[in-house]
């Protein structure tokens, strides 16, 4: 176990979430603890010959809420939401940047996409009207870095700088990284998460050809089923979650909120396949014990996990045997939910948002469910947390978030004790 007596400690201290849940982080926790969902009927583009018309679509997102209109038009759905939910944390954490090292300042915010909409309206731009007609920021905006450097500059931020792309482990990623950057001492403060804005019909059309996504079109809400016996697949969502994280040092300087501790992470591959997780669980078996070991835990001091949780056939099974792998015994104990009942996937978004909801338990007390599940799984026999929330005295937090390629990323948050 490593000696973290001589490095900083790590800390929450704000929170910025937009997602079809909830615009920010008060509504989006609300109604999670409700047990409401964000899944309908998509409305943005033609699903009427795409098997999957369902989604987690933010139907109210106004970009002008946080930059003008110019910025507006040269920046992908992606990024306009990756600059909203930072500004949004930023003022949850009373951090005011003109009495912020700036050169101690960084940016990590990755998408696991980048820009989608970007992508598919300039190659209609292409195919219709000829190149002349393709837009100059087109290649700015469709970058999945870009939105790191955005923020950078609409907050001035010039410390640690650059973007993860690791598909669906990309936020817990970013956040991980960040917490390596600042126990190093090369930040002070870092703006880490994830951003997503994939719900086209291109995005649709790809992933349907795979058959990953859930065809329960008659009751969307119903259709995010994690763990549940009647999973037909995942359904996409989009959206952004940004955290704050401090030094102890910096936070307390300045008098500021903590949420929790970022205790520890850890990061590793299946090397077993493009798509499909590991039969045997074995890459996330270890990238859990490693986080353990990182954060200076054990299995039976971990009260919550934030899973996965896709709502796939392969990644609930495994998932679930690396936490028997992991925990033993307490895995019986552990509660064990999956938020993307209520705000689908949001790809390289996901971890940001599900570190978010973490912070909240630790901070609340109060623990989200699992909705729509109706029917076990008899091979998934965990307390998945069904249908109601829970209130319970969470002091040891863990996320996981795994991703195409067989990356997997597990980050340890606990209540934070002087």
């Amino acid at each position: 176990m490593p000696d973290h007596s001589e490095v900083p400690r790590v800390v929450v201290t704000g929170i910025g979430v937009i997602t079809a849940c909830g615009g920010n982080t008060g509504a989006f926790f609300e109604n999670l603890l409700a047990g409401r969902s964000g899944i309908d009927h998509v409305t943005a583009f033609d699903v009427s010959d795409i098997p999957s018309k369902i989604g987690a679509e933010i139907k109210d997102f106004d970009p002008l809420a946080y930059m003008d209109s110019k910025e507006a038009r040269r920046n992908d759905r992606y990024t306009q939401m990756a600059i909203g939910a930072s500004r949004q944390a930023i003022e949850d954490a009373g951090l005011d940047m003109k009495n912020v090292d700036s050169a101690r300042c960084g940016v990590l915010v990755g998408s696991g996409i980048g820009g989608m909409w970007t992508i598919e309206n300039q190659s209609r731009i292409l195919f219709e009207k000829g190149p002349r007609k393709v837009s100059p920021f087109m290649i700015p905006s469709l970058i999945a870095n870009i939105a790191s450097g955005k923020i950078a500059i609409d907050l001035g931020a010039r410390g640690p700088n650059f973007s993860i792309v690791s598909a669906c482990a990309t936020s817990t990623h970013a956040l991980g990284e960040s917490l390596r950057i600042m126990r190093t001492g090369d930040a002070d403060v870092m703006i880490a998460g994830g951003s997503e804005a994939a719900m086209t019909r291109l995005g649709y059309a790809g992933f349907c050809a795979m058959k990953a996504m859930s065809t329960r079109n008659d009751e969307p809400a119903r259709a995010s089923r994690p763990f549940e016996k009647n999973r037909d697949g995942f359904i996409m969502g989009e959206g952004a979650g940004i955290l704050i994280l401090e030094t102890l040092e910096h936070a307390r300087a300045r008098g500021a909120r903590i949420y929790c501790e970022l205790a520890g992470y850890a990061a590793t591959c299946d090397a077993f396949h493009i798509t499909q997780p590991d039969t045997e669980a074995i890459g996330l078996t270890e990238c859990i014990r490693k986080a353990f070991d990182n954060a200076g835990v054990e299995a039976g001091d971990v009260d919550y996990i934030n899973a996965h949780g896709t709502s796939t056939q392969f990644n609930d099974k495994c998932e679930t045997l690396a936490i028997k792998n992991t925990f033993g015994k307490h895995s019986r104990n552990v509660m064990v939910g999956s938020t993307k009942s209520m705000t689908g996937h949001l790809l390289g978004a996901a971890g940001g948002i599900e570190a978010a909801v973490c912070a909240k338990v630790i901070e609340t007390g109060e623990v989200p469910p699992t909705i729509n599940y109706d029917e076990p799984d008899p091979e998934l026999d965990l307390d998945f947390i069904p249908n109601v929330k829970r209130t319970a005295k969470v002091k040891v937090a863990m996320s996981n978030n795994s991703g195409f390629g067989g990356h997997n990323a597990s980050l340890i948050l606990k209540a934070f004790e002087d």
